[in-house]
Parts: C-alpha cells; structure tokens; sequence
C-alpha cells in the first residue's frame, strides 16, 4: 500500500487542490487544480497491461518481499517497492524538468546475524532516462534500480550502499485479485478504495551482497501491485498488513485500517486455497491481536511486532524474523514504518512465512 506499495506519506508531497469557501473571484496566478482518476467498482483487471503503470492516478507501488536462504541455510528477508507518484504540480508546463511524476524506492535486507536492517532508498523526478515507469508491463526503475517483467518473469536489481541484489522471481499462476475482483476499499466509503492484486509464491533465486561478499540464494515471494487516488478514510492513523505463503501451497493476504486510539476502523483478507478458487473475508472475519511490543532505539516509537490474526475460523500466530526491522524513509517518502519477515504458526506448529507492514506508529501516514 501508499504496501503496498503506496504506503506512506505520499501526500506530503504538494498537490493541488481546490478548497470550499474561496472567492468567486478566479486566481490567474494559480495553477488550475488537477483531477486524479478515480477508483471505481466495476472495472475489469486486464493482463498483462495492468502489470504496467498507471500515471493518471495519483499513487502507485510495486512491492515484492520475501524469504531467502543463504547457501549455509541462514536465513534473510527482503523487501523492493517501487513507486510511482502524480505530483499534481507542473502539468501544464511543457518543461521537462516539471515533476508531474515522481518514482521512489526501497530496498532492504533483513539479517538477523546485524540484527537490524539494511536498507538503502531513492527518489527522482520522470524525465532524461533517469526514472521512470512503463505502461502496459512492469517496468519501473530509478537510475540502476529496477524492478521489471519480462513475459512473466520479474527481475529485482538493487545496489546501495549497505546491500545489493539481484534476484529473478517466478510466479506460480495467476494473479491473486484482492477485494471484488481487484477493487479493494480501504472504508465503508467506497471512495477510499484501491485497485489491488498480489503474486503470490513467488519462486526466487538470484544472488545477494553484502560486506562486499556476494553469495547466491533461493527462497520464496510476495509481489503486490495497487494503485490508487484516495487511499486513507478520514480518521485513519495508519494500517497493519500481512502477505503470507504458506507451505500447503495456499496464501493470505490480510489488512485493517487503524483509527488513531488504535482501533480498527476496516479489515479486509483475501484466501486462496490450495488449488482453489480465491476467497474474500468481510471485515468482521478478520482481526489483529498484538502479542509482543518491540520499542526502537532509534526513533522511540513502539511497535506490537508479534501479533494473533483471526482469519474467519483460523487463529494465526506471527512471531518476527528479528523484533528490529525498523525502514527509515523520511529522505524518500517521509515515513518512518516497520516492514519484516515473519514466521507463521497455527496450533503451536509453522506453517508458513511471510511479510508484515505496520505504518502510522510514530506519525499519522498521509496517503493520497
């Protein structure tokens, strides 16, 4: 959303808007307000374009994250998102300095042999081959960062300063449509919604690199594509997300909106059984427990990192890969949120891993 996507304080950015109560009197100095596309229920997800982008919304994000194994059988996570955003600023200047879409990223490892993240970002304008973002396939890249799809194979290239890979990801079929056939409200208000699909089971392999030693991997992924124009519902601090892959072969993806006295204000899962067709939760299917608080040292800001999911009948533990897998983004997207692998347990047995997002914990995450 801002993860996944998009997730985050993405509104922060300037746009401009029209506001009630102003003079009748018109403004030539200003700039005309912008009109985002709107999300709406009906619209049929059509593939391989809606791999691509989508400039005329306001926000967008490629997220994949993941379990990999070291050749010693170590374990680590990662995490790519991409994304894409309409500024709202700059769209009738012919200039080609004008940023009327900005592509931000993150990249991350979690190892728990450091026992905190390694995590690097990035931020640019469109425009000069530098960033930018494909219709009609995934294609996304700052610089030589990319995330992007040939036929329906995805290729994740990440080199920063504390951490580089580069992983190939192959899906295990279709994608997984979230919400109505991809049309996921985030509120009562059918306005607050996403257009939203996940890849699930994600085959892995590719090599990472890291203290300047680069070592090949496996492992298994979680790729999520959503976009959007009015993501928060009013009142929203935040949300709590999960994408799991369990080892039946089946997946889960789980979210709830969260008010500011931490309350959830919407919830929303979709399952997919093994072999089976996808099925969606209504709200009151799905809750979040916390079970085990995590408190960072570096920003002060507390998060339940162990948390009980009830998932209809289905009561699903996840405990963290590490409790310290704290992303600082405040240079990119202005947000500071906990993203990390997670290991997933029913009855006291694991069955599965996967990613968990926890946004709006020290701030209130602004999304558009």
């Amino acid at each position: 959303m801002n993860r996944r996507r998009c997730l985050l304080a993405l509104a922060s950015l300037p746009v401009w808007r029209s506001a009630a109560g102003q003079s009748a009197e018109p403004d030539h100095t200003a700039p005309p307000a912008v009109t985002f596309a709107p999300v709406l229920p009906g619209r049929t997800l059509v593939f391989p374009d809606d791999h691509g982008a989508h400039p005329a919304f306001r926000t967008e994000w490629w997220y994949a994250t993941g379990w990999l194994s070291l050749p010693d059988g170590s374990p680590l996570g990662f995490q790519t998102t991409f994304f894409r955003v309409r500024t709202g600023l700059g769209e009738q200047n012919p200039s080609a300095f004008a940023p009327r879409q900005l592509i931000l990223a993150h990249a991350a490892i979690a190892d728990p042999r450091l026992g905190r993240l390694r995590h690097d970002q990035r931020a640019a304008r469109v425009g000069f081959g530098r960033a930018g973002s494909e219709v009609g396939r995934t294609q996304v890249w700052i610089d030589d960062w990319r995330f992007e799809q040939t036929d329906d194979r995805y290729r994740a290239e990440v080199r920063g300063e504390e951490l580089a890979y580069s992983l190939s990801l192959v899906p295990d079929g279709p994608p997984l449509l979230n919400g109505a056939a991809g049309f996921s409200t985030k509120a009562a208000d059918p306005r607050h919604a996403s257009f939203y699909y996940s890849r699930p089971h994600l085959a892995v392999t590719g090599t990472v690199t890291l203290d300047g030693r680069t070592q090949a991997v496996t492992g298994q992924a979680w790729l999520d594509h959503e976009w959007s124009s009015e993501y928060l519902p009013q009142g929203a601090s935040g949300w709590d997300w999960i994408g799991l892959n369990l080892d039946d072969g089946s997946a889960l993806m789980a979210f709830r909106m969260r008010g500011d006295d931490g309350r959830a204000l919407w919830s929303a899962a979709t399952v997919r059984p093994t072999g089976g067709r996808a099925q969606v939760l209504p709200p009151d299917a799905v809750t979040f427990t916390p079970l085990g608080h995590w408190r960072s040292p570096r920003t002060d800001i507390t998060y339940p990192v162990a948390w009980q999911v009830r998932i209809g009948a289905r009561l699903l533990d996840l405990q963290p890969l590490m409790d310290d897998q704290e992303l600082d983004s405040r240079r990119s997207t202005g947000a500071v949120y906990w993203e990390g692998a997670v290991r997933v347990s029913e009855d006291g047995r694991e069955i599965g891993r996967g990613y968990l997002e926890m946004t709006g914990y020290g701030e209130t995450i602004r999304v558009g």
